[in-house]
């Protein structure tokens, strides 16, 4: 989609600290983090949310959604977040009273700092 932020920084369009890219899954860090650490883990198919991926379908939205889990396990070891004592949260907000803000399925990776319980 020539109008969504997230496509465009998946095109090269849109400039952004990459901290991971393959075929099917771009990294980049948060342009407002919220913690020391946070990297959006987004998907280069424009995917409008987690509700639109094929839950049962078996095959490219399920590859897709493991591929998004490996690279948020990927970079939260890169970044150090998985060793004794660290941690990290993971999540997807969906629709609007899920706080989803950008059109486009991503999650947001979290840590470098403990987070709180609920978180809003």
């Amino acid at each position: 989609m020539s109008d969504c932020i997230f496509c465009r920084i998946a095109m090269g369009e849109v400039p952004a600290t990459i901290v991971h890219a393959d075929d099917r899954v771009i990294a980049f860090r948060d342009l407002d983090p919220q913690a020391p650490v946070h990297v959006l883990v987004v998907p280069r198919r424009h995917v409008g949310s987690l509700a639109e991926l094929a839950a049962d379908d078996g095959g490219e939205d399920a590859a897709l959604a493991a591929a998004l889990l490996a690279t948020a396990r990927r970079v939260a070891r890169a970044e150090g977040l998985d060793e004794p004592g660290r941690g990290f949260r993971l999540v997807a907000n969906t629709g609007p009273e899920g706080g989803q803000s950008v059109g486009h399925l991503h999650f947001h990776l979290l840590g470098g700092r403990r987070l709180a319980w609920p978180p809003g």
